[in-house]
């Protein structure tokens, strides 16, 4: 297959890059420069913002599949979709479980409300569910039943630029006492970028529309299996101190940030941690053991000399060291 990869040199854009070349899928790489993209890919240059070049370089040319991850102004989205959609097949958009209405019940499936307010046309800064609603509806409106829609929960896995699970992994290798926010058995729901990647070539081949939920099954691994695990691949001497989530929201923590991935029960957790998974298993959808993600996280970060990219529209995650003195301490 010919595949257009709108982005392809980052995190998920490149786990995607990376799958269809194993392929041997011929890929095509649109992208502003600004990192290199992997070997093997024809590159084109242009900046969706409206910046140097702007789509032009992709007045030309022809696909089987598209595939976008952005996460901007929908804008963005119907401008490449119009201008691709006579000239390439099927039209994969990386959206996210964050379009439903909150707070989304545990178990909901695709057909839960989405968020109201979203549009293809908005531009500038656009919060992010609205981001990614909008940029849904502006990938249904150019290609139709010829667009799949996939909403992935928590992503993690080599090349993340978000820093997750790369801040957990450079914290037990620090080693010394470890906050580990409780209850260990708090179940985790997410995807590995690798799998997610390797399940949208699958389902963009096999011609699948619509949306789908792209996240394993609620319970998929947890707190614990995901810390032990950390200690374990960095070899560190790490103690896990298990604090209760109460003791934690009191200091003023912020699950999440300061403790990545984690959510004490409750709404959001329901919401992120508990959504339907079952259209996209029976399509083909399966997921890793964390051990496996957490292990080739370390390898990815050690060949990175243990610093993870950060994406500069994110802030840094984690807990301050002084913060976390005073809990242990407590």
């Amino acid at each position: 297959m010919k595949v257009l990869m709108l982005g392809g040199t980052e995190f998920v854009g490149r786990a995607v890059t990376e799958a269809a070349l194993a392929r041997d899928w011929e890929v095509t790489v649109f992208h502003r420069g600004h990192h290199a993209p992997p070997p093997g890919v024809s590159a084109l240059t242009g900046d969706r913002t409206g910046g140097a070049g702007g789509l032009a370089a992709l007045s030309e040319g022809s696909w089987d599949l598209v595939v976008d991850t952005w996460s901007g102004a929908p804008s963005a989205v119907r401008d490449a979709a119009r201008t691709l959609t006579g000239r390439a097949g099927h039209y994969t958009y990386v959206s996210s479980r964050s379009v439903y209405e909150y707070p989304a019940p545990a178990g909901l499936g695709e057909d839960g409300p989405p968020v109201s307010g979203a549009s293809p046309d908005a531009g500038g800064d656009v919060p992010y569910a609205l981001a990614k609603r909008g940029g849904e509806l502006a990938a249904l409106d150019a290609f139709g039943h010829r667009a799949l829609l996939a909403r992935a929960g928590l992503i993690i896995g080599p090349g993340e630029n978000i820093g997750r699970l790369p801040w957990w992994l450079g914290r037990t290798a620090r080693g010394g006492p470890v906050i580990a926010p409780g209850p260990r058995d708090a179940a985790l729901q997410y995807i590995d970028a690798r799998d997610l990647a390797s399940w949208l070539l699958d389902a963009a081949a096999s011609g699948l529309n619509g949306a789908y939920n792209t996240v394993s099954r609620p319970g998929h691994s947890t707190m614990g299996e995901l810390l032990d695990s950390c200690v374990r691949v960095t070899g560190s001497v790490a103690e896990l101190r298990w604090t209760d989530p109460g003791k934690l929201l009191a200091a003023g923590v912020e699950p999440w940030s300061d403790l990545p991935m984690w959510l004490p029960a409750g709404e959001l957790h329901d919401t992120l941690y508990e959504g339907g998974h079952t259209k996209a298993y029976a399509a083909g959808l399966r997921c890793r053991p964390v051990g496996e993600t957490v292990a080739d996280t370390w390898t990815w970060l050690c060949g990175r000399g243990g610093v993870a990219p950060q994406r500069p529209d994110r802030p840094p995650v984690g807990l301050d060291p002084q913060v976390e003195e005073k809990l242990l301490a407590a």
